[in-house]
């Protein structure tokens, strides 16, 4: 950490202002935990309202000033994929700490030339995947370990969006690339980074995709069987048509079965009903933003944290380009 100025908190430069940039301003804000010193964005209006949000925030000239100014110690990389390789590079030759989105890069090479640049660099490295921080998946772990699942006979991931991107994501255009955007890669990946953490390295059984016509544009629907730790993880989904967004999670076992859906909602049954689980959380989604600032504080202060690492988001980067090549 830069110690040019005495400080009790890391001092965190944001690079990205969008949808994704501004859910973390509001959650490291709300933690209490960081110094947010720098910020930056090509688009003046998101610098403005980040301006009036959060009035004691500089507005860096450049990404480049903001990587290079003595104040920063962690740079928040949360720019569309395409620039994720380039703010690296310079944050890793700056020696900053660097927590960046996923997908790390547009492509496996890109990706992996990240991952090699911030090892060499020996900076913290970390990528976000806070659905996986939450209590419901913490609850799911120790379900798992104590055996009250009994044997795991499959695994079951099904989504539905009535259109890509979702609403809320409108304003990033990029998702609905081919390049860089797509459910899979902007949901699916996460729970990739789920199984792997709860059951093992992934292989990809067998995957089919649904393109449009136009070669710019991303996925419309896919399937994809995987081999998780000895179980099959089962992946299908598609966007386009009417009807509420469905996003399920479901761990099948011989005593017991989870379900997650809508993401933190937490569901199991011994054979009868599902039963709500952990009811008394007001907001599931928080609290894993908040447990993963927690472990982020850790990371950054040298203690025993579980954070993804670069190289950990380049394995589940690995599964879903095999998954969109299939």
């Amino acid at each position: 950490m830069n110690n040019s100025v005495a400080r009790t908190k890391p001092s965190v430069g944001f690079i990205g202002l969008g949808v994704m940039g501004h859910r973390m301003l509001t959650n490291m804000s709300a933690h209490g935990g960081f110094d947010i010193t720098r910020a930056w964005d090509p688009d003046p209006q998101a610098c403005e309202v980040v301006r009036q949000a959060y009035p004691t925030t500089v507005l860096s000239e450049s990404a480049e000033d903001l990587v290079r100014d003595r104040e920063v110690d962690v740079v928040y990389i949360a720019s569309p994929p395409a620039s994720h390789h380039t703010y690296t590079l310079l944050a890793a030759a700056e020696s900053k700490a660097i927590y960046c989105e996923k997908p790390l890069g547009v492509d496996i090479s890109s990706s992996s030339e990240m991952v090699d640049a911030v090892e060499s660099a020996g900076v913290l490295n970390v990528v976000n995947f806070p659905f996986a921080e939450s209590q419901p998946i913490n609850l799911i772990q120790s379900e798992l370990e104590d055996n009250a699942v009994g044997d795991v006979t499959r695994v079951d991931l099904r989504l539905h969006f009535s259109s890509w991107p979702r609403d809320w994501q409108a304003p990033a255009r990029w998702l609905t690339l081919r390049e860089q955007g797509g459910f899979v890669r902007e949901v699916v990946s996460h729970y990739v980074y789920l199984v792997e953490k709860l059951f093992g390295p992934a292989t990809v059984v067998d995957a089919h995709v649904s393109f449009p016509d136009d070669p710019s544009l991303c996925e419309t629907h896919f399937f994809a069987n995987l081999e998780c730790g000895g179980r099959n993880v089962y992946l299908t989904g598609g966007a386009g048509g009417i009807g509420p967004d469905v996003v399920e999670f479901t761990i099948w076992g011989t005593k017991t079965s989870l379900r997650l859906w809508d993401w933190n909602k937490l569901k199991s049954t011994d054979g009868s009903n599902w039963r709500e689980e952990l009811k008394e959380l007001s907001d599931p989604r928080q609290d894993g933003y908040r447990r993963m600032l927690d472990n982020f504080c850790n990371a950054l202060e040298g203690r025993e944290h579980t954070m993804p690492s670069f190289r950990t988001a380049l394995s589940v980067q690995n599964i879903i380009e095999e998954i969109l090549g299939g």
